[in-house]
């Protein structure tokens, strides 16, 4: 799709970045002083105890070192500061799935994080440098628990509350940890479930490191308690001070490691130190959700991922937003609620994943028309491309045809938004991030350096550091430099690889075409998964595909695809239809050999399709890789029988 999609002229009097002049303007400005462009961001956005020594120090690159010897602390920053003139408005609005909700004000949330902190220290002896795995559900205990912990300088590492007990005793090996912060368990689809008994088992696999467990009552169930190791929240919490001092921190201490997959099925422990992610946080609220003063933002991500570190708790509040924590599922109990709670809370920024809007357009397409959402101003994705219907349906019928949609390219290690539309600036095509944000040299290049002609695929890369980038991986520097500055170099210098993919197109703007490891090798013809995916997308019978490469005598390997489909349809018709449109979109070349119809893909929680899994179904391969990822894991074993049925 080629149409471009212009700002809203209302909505653009009024943002911080009003038009294309400006964004260039800024653009330039960093071109001419890169290290005073973030030397003013710093300055202008951080509140610090102490001013730093020097912006930026390169001496030991990659692993560089941001506003050095500076000196502050995270939590001062999203809560302490803000109590002077924001200390009755609410911080945080928290829906459970049986629609009870919780409104926490910025004083309020003061106090609860102060105890928190005061109950980590006091009673569980964690300091500055300790590392505390937070495993919870979405209730608003767990954002308490990240800031307490930011408040005395622990490091926190929040573990999916979806993973199974071997991935989180994984990870709290990995980061040794001494404290483990969970809860009784929750609800979802309108289902209690236990999370503690996962945490036990966790437990039994060799974590030696961990002194004691807390444990937040959310269900009030029973569940076993290990004398002198595990305590209730709700008894110990009554007891502690809402007074504690907030930790000096330097600019570069960890404030969180973040756990993502590895290549290799290894989890990686991503660390971000405090300065540089905060201030990245704060400026793409700012600019890319444009939010301001008055305005309620809710994200739909789990604080288990990046995204929900980032624009749940620590990017709405460091700017001192309203934002939304919400406990369940889009569909419970039916397809209107994500919809009702737009209306009732007044919501202005939305940002979700493409795979939550492919599965509401599907299942609940005429929902929306039920509920007033002229709340909204602006509309957000993330996770992995969107395709061009489900951006359509998402812009018409839940933004007006009014509200910009910030497609957000960035990942675990970036800490924010890397490239993505400016709402009130950048003409928007749909399926495009658009471009890099002021400050973020992101180009598209090959592995020398060079850059790559338009309309022809490279690597994207970003080659300058900038603050909000992974700090090194835990415990691992050597395959931190091997993951991530091991691949490309520009001016004959490393620079970071993002593993993606993307094609400038003739206007310059940015596509990204997925993973370079998502390439299909067709008689010697390289084809991405995410370009094909793109055009059997279009398919009116076709809800959601995944595509991978399916081992072929003649070929090396010919175009397989799983498909979930939005009505019946025949497989043999439908495969038709789809060879049709590649043909004439792409080419014969990269027609389709079969189709699998699946009731529904493996994802991970941040809607990213587990294509590695399928690869492997595709190939007749065992499935060996870690699954605790997925939401649904169940999802494997009936592929896995669909597949083999079919041969």
């Amino acid at each position: 799709m080629s149409e471009i999609f212009y700002p809203n002229r209302d909505f653009s009097k009024q943002a911080n970045v009003k038009n294309m002049c400006e964004y260039k303007e800024t653009c330039a400005e960093v071109d001419d002083d890169y290290e005073g462009y973030w030397d003013e961001m710093a300055k202008e956005k951080i509140d610090w105890y102490k001013p730093y020594d020097k912006v930026l120090d390169e001496s030991n690159a990659p692993f560089y070192k941001w506003f050095t010897n500076g000196k502050l602390n995270v939590t001062h920053q999203c809560i302490g500061r803000h109590l002077k003139s924001r200390k009755n408005k609410a911080a945080i609005i928290w829906e459970g799935e049986d629609g009870s909700r919780r409104i926490i004000t910025y004083l309020l949330l003061f106090y609860r994080v102060n105890r928190f902190a005061n109950l980590l220290k006091n009673k569980f002896g964690v300091k500055k440098g300790d590392r505390v795995v937070i495993y919870m559900p979405m209730i608003p205990e767990a954002a308490f628990a990240m800031l307490a912990c930011a408040k005395i300088g622990a490091i926190h590492s929040v573990v999916f509350g979806g993973f199974s007990a071997e991935a989180l005793s994984d990870r709290i090996k990995d980061a040794k940890a001494k404290v483990v912060i969970t809860a009784d368990g929750a609800f979802r689809r309108g289902n209690p479930y236990l999370l503690k008994p996962i945490v036990d088992e966790a437990l039994e696999k060799g974590c030696d490191s961990v002194e004691n467990v807390l444990v937040v009552q959310r269900n009030f169930e029973e569940i076993d308690m290990v004398e002198g190791r595990d305590h209730i929240y709700n008894d110990l919490i009554k007891l502690e001070s809402e007074f504690c001092e907030a930790e000096e921190m330097d600019s570069e201490d960890p404030l969180f490691l973040l756990y993502t997959s590895g290549s290799t099925g290894t989890p990686k422990g991503v660390q971000h130190s405090g300065a540089g992610y905060i201030l990245w946080a704060q400026y793409t609220m700012e600019n890319v959700f444009d939010v301001k003063e008055n305005d309620t933002f809710w994200c739909t991500a789990d604080v288990g991922w990046i995204t929900g570190h980032t624009y749940i708790v620590y990017g709405p509040l460091a700017m001192g937003a309203t934002t939304i924590m919400y406990e369940g599922v889009p569909l419970y109990p039916n397809a209107g609620r994500w919809w009702k709670m737009i209306e009732e809370l007044r919501i202005n920024q939305f940002y979700t994943a493409p795979t939550a809007i492919r599965l509401l357009h599907k299942v609940g397409a005429d929902e929306p028309a039920k509920y007033d959402l002229s709340s909204l101003k602006v509309l957000g994705t993330v996770g992995e491309p969107i395709n061009p219907d489900a951006w359509l349906w998402y812009y018409n019928t839940i933004g007006g045809g009014k509200c910009p949609i910030v497609d957000t390219w960035w990942q675990t290690e970036t800490g924010g938004h890397i490239v993505s539309p400016l709402p009130g600036a950048t003409p928007i095509k749909p399926g495009s991030a658009t471009f890099p944000l002021p400050g973020i040299k992101a180009e598209i290049i090959d592995k020398e350096g060079n850059p790559t002609p338009k309309g022809e695929k490279g690597l994207l890369c970003i080659t300058k550091p900038w603050p909000s980038m992974i700090r090194t991986i835990w415990g691992n520097p050597d395959r931190f430099v091997k993951s991530y500055f091991g691949d490309c170099k520009k001016d004959g210098k490393p620079v970071y690889f993002s593993g993606d993919a993307a094609i400038y197109d003739d206007d310059g703007y940015i596509f990204i075409t997925g993973r370079t490891d998502d390439v299909i090798n067709v008689s010697g013809h390289r084809l991405g998964t995410a370009e094909i995916e793109g055009v059997i997308g279009h398919e009116e019978h076709v809800a959601e595909v995944a595509v991978v490469g399916k081992p072929d005598d003649i070929k090396g390997e010919g175009v397989f695809a799983y498909i979930v489909t939005k009505k019946e349809i025949d497989e043999e018709s439908l495969l038709k239809n789809i060879n049709k449109l590649i043909t004439k979109d792409i080419g014969p070349i990269a027609r389709t050999d079969g189709i699998l119809l699946v009731p529904g893909l493996p994802k991970t929680r941040s809607g990213k399709i587990m294509r590695r899994i399928l690869r492997s179904i595709a190939k007749g391969e065992e499935i060996t890789q870690d699954i605790s990822t997925i939401e649904d894991s169940s999802i494997v074993g009936i592929i896995e029988k669909l597949f083999k049925s079919k041969k």
